[in-house]
């Protein structure tokens, strides 16, 4: 953790929601005059994708069949690590970026499935902001939890999450509902031991639940509305959040537990830029007075 040079840290599997996380932190950082530098996870895959289809190949002709994207060896944590604390000893480091299809292609000058080139973050930034798979990692190799300021998890109930993805994956990259199943199967393990742990150590956990049928996620023909669910908060420690003045703001919401707070789908935006706008706003505080 670093007082001069913060960092934020969104966590959540493939499929949870954290890229519309990202959008509510822009606007904030947008309304309150932040400049953040912002990275995602994918930028530190550690293969392209035809170096990681041929991984994929070596690996299960070995009769490895859990290998995926959410496996740390899939991902250069090291590097990601290094960025951190970089970052947050000097407010410098650098990214790069994962170009998925045709117009982000466009946009960057290299193919599908392939990095850009590693570049400098802008100078005098106030944050940095971390959205993907392994924001919140403690391992043997790293630690990333003990580098961000706030950790934030995004966790839908998993058949939503499967539904989230599967319509994601058919509609944006072409895959068939039989070609994201697979991977689906081909990532439990890791979900379970690489991407869970995480949520342990997040200090925020937002947990979408709908209230609408999704007993069988490979059938669904739409994704639940935000209206068609809750979300739970939980708070890791509560000290110092006021859980009244949330009820108050947000109609339709009541507590659970002593550390959470569940309110209408709806409402989601709206309670992250209550809870974070302060947060936000004491982080860039503290590490200007520094």
């Amino acid at each position: 953790m670093s007082k001069k040079h913060p960092i934020i840290s969104v966590t959540g599997s493939s499929g949870a929601g954290t890229s519309t996380v990202k959008g509510t932190f822009d606007q904030i950082f947008r309304r309150e005059g932040i400049k953040a530098v912002s990275i995602e996870g994918d930028a530190f895959h550690r293969y392209n994708r035809m170096e990681m289809k041929a991984e994929l190949e070596r690996r299960t002709a070995e009769g490895d069949h859990t290998f995926s994207h959410f496996s740390y060896e899939a991902n250069a944590l090291d590097e990601l690590e290094r960025v951190f604390r970089e970052y947050g000893e000097t407010g410098k480091g650098r990214t790069r970026h994962y170009v998925h299809d045709d117009a982000e292609a466009d946009k960057f000058g290299v193919a599908p499935g392939n990095f850009t080139d590693w570049s400098p973050f802008d100078d005098d930034s106030d944050v940095l902001f971390y959205e993907g798979l392994h924001g919140a990692v403690v391992n043997d190799e790293v630690n990333l939890a003990a580098l961000a300021d706030l950790k934030i998890g995004v966790v839908p109930v998993i058949n939503l999450e499967w539904i989230q993805k599967i319509h994601r994956d058919k509609t944006h990259r072409g895959y068939s509902t039989e070609a994201v199943t697979d991977v689906i199967l081909r990532r439990m393990h890791d979900y379970v031991h690489c991407i869970t742990p995480q949520f342990t150590e997040t200090d925020i956990n937002f947990q979408r639940v709908p209230v609408v049928d999704t007993s069988n996620p490979f059938i669904a023909r739409w994704i639940p509305t935000a209206d068609e669910s809750l979300v739970v908060i939980r708070f890791k420690n509560p000290r110092g959040i006021d859980f009244g003045y949330l009820n108050r703001m947000i109609q339709g919401s009541w507590m659970s537990r002593a550390n959470s707070i569940v309110i209408p789908g709806g409402k989601m935006d709206l309670a992250m830029q209550l809870i974070f706008t302060p947060m936000i706003e004491r982080l860039v505080s503290v590490s200007k007075r520094a």
